[in-house]
């Protein structure tokens, strides 16, 4: 019963995730050693502790970077799937069998010949119709060619919601580093408390900034990847949708006799 296929998660392959996080982190390390922290030192060094406020101060901490490198991944795994999807828009909703007449008893060896030697085989829009074609020529059934496409839909929309198990966990992974750099940052506010009742508050200050940012940039980080997230959940909801209307329009128009 299962569609057993790494299409049906829509993941890339191992290596080119691995050359995203590559690419990811070196392009952020090298935007904040060559730009980034320069102008954040700039601006501390004019203005001093009222820098906080500078967009260079905000972003120039370490779990800022992190953060953004993360989000840059993020947002290439859920590109990569969008445009999979949008790619493979019309094959959602094909009829693959269009060359065989609906009035005559289809032949289920010719069809299921033609459909596994498609390059779209592995799709799991032609995987459903190839699975149900099975099961019709194994019962003779419409009804339990009928029930494979409830299964084979289910399935496929369970391994599309397991396909992005790692885009929610760097979602929850970065604010999560963002509390980690307010943590961090109060406990060096902390650690300054002695100077501050001395009357130098600088210290404390910047640490305080840390702290904010940190959670700051990390928390709006967080809701635009939440949003791009529901509309990657949204699509990939239409395609199932389409995926089962194709087989109950089409693929059972072909079985009835």
């Amino acid at each position: 019963m299962e569609i057993k296929n790494k299409s049906a998660t829509m993941n890339p392959g191992v290596l080119v995730s691995s050359l995203a996080v590559l690419i990811a982190f070196t392009l952020v390390q090298l935007l904040y050693a060559g730009v980034i922290r320069p102008a954040a030192s700039q601006v501390v060094a004019q203005e001093g502790t009222l820098s906080v406020g500078s967009i260079w101060v905000v972003l120039s901490g370490f779990e800022q970077q992190v953060c953004i490198s993360l989000m840059l991944v993020t947002i290439f795994l859920m590109g990569y799937k969008i445009w999979r999807l949008v790619d493979e828009k019309t094959i959602y909703n094909r009829d693959f069998l269009q060359s065989h007449d609906k009035n005559e008893p289809l032949n289920v060896n010719a069809a299921l010949t033609e459909l596994e030697s498609s390059k779209y085989r592995d799709n799991p829009a032609l995987a459903t119709w190839i699975m149900c074609i099975r099961r019709f020529k194994h019962t003779g059934n419409v009804q339990h060619a009928a029930d494979a496409i409830a299964a084979s839909v289910d399935n496929v929309a369970s391994q599309l919601e397991t396909g992005n198990n790692m885009i929610r966990y760097m979602i929850w992974a970065i604010p999560s580093i963002g509390f980690v750099g307010t943590v961090r940052g109060i406990g060096q506010a902390l650690a300054q408390a002695d100077d501050a009742l001395a009357g130098d508050i600088s210290g404390m200050t910047a640490s305080l900034g840390l702290a904010f940012n940190s959670t700051l940039v990390a928390l709006l980080i967080s809701l635009v990847l939440m949003y791009l997230m529901h509309l990657l959940n949204s699509r990939q909801d239409t395609m199932v949708l389409n995926i089962q209307s194709s087989c109950e329009k089409s693929l059972l128009a072909h079985l009835h006799r």
